[in-house]
């Protein structure tokens, strides 16, 4: 069943293609059918810069506990670096954390 559950998000950052490295401008996250990964569906993440071309993606399918895992990962360590360096609010980081590990228990 395909799920159409698709969120976008303004990314700044870098990717590595076939190319080498290019600048990141957002990132589509959704739940569907992977094309690669074995498993019957994934959470699929697309970094890309549309005004780069195709070729300018890098593309991540994950498990759903996988995907889980990485965002309690993030939240692990944005809960131990210095808000000054992040930008992050180091309370918001833990109610992350705390949720995404809530989502490993269930």
């Amino acid at each position: 069943m395909c799920t159409y559950v698709t969120e976008q998000s303004a990314t700044s950052g870098s990717g590595k293609g076939a190319a080498g490295w290019f600048p990141l401008t957002s990132t589509t996250v959704y739940f569907d059918h992977p094309v690669h990964a074995q498993a019957d569906h994934t959470l699929n993440l697309d970094f890309v810069n549309p005004d780069r071309g195709a070729s300018a993606r890098v593309a991540v399918e994950l498990t759903a506990d996988s995907a889980v895992g990485l965002v309690a990962a993030i939240a692990r360590v944005l809960t131990q670096v210095q808000p000054e360096l992040t930008g992050v609010d180091e309370p918001a980081a833990r109610r992350l954390l705390e949720a995404a590990e809530a989502l490993r228990k269930s």
